[in-house]
């Protein structure tokens, strides 16, 4: 009796590690996919939301904005 217990727990812990590992590589090769398809902000997304707020950026504004985006990285 004591036996099978200890199987049981056993089988349970490597099944819950092998899951756990098969569970994040499976999430972050969906995250890469998904950031290869929808890139994050980029110079001219900044440029293009400026235009439509009524603001022609300059250059150095673009890069301010994108400086400060790339700090919360």
């Amino acid at each position: 009796m004591e036996i099978s217990i200890f199987w049981f727990i056993f089988w349970l812990i490597i099944s819950l590690l092998v899951g756990g590992a098969l569970g994040f590589l499976l999430s972050r090769s969906w995250f890469k996919n998904y950031l290869k398809k929808n890139p994050p902000v980029n110079e001219n997304m900044i440029k293009e939301m400026m235009r439509q707020m009524g603001r022609t950026p300059s250059q150095k504004q673009v890069n301010q904005i994108l400086n400060s985006m790339n700090q919360f990285k």
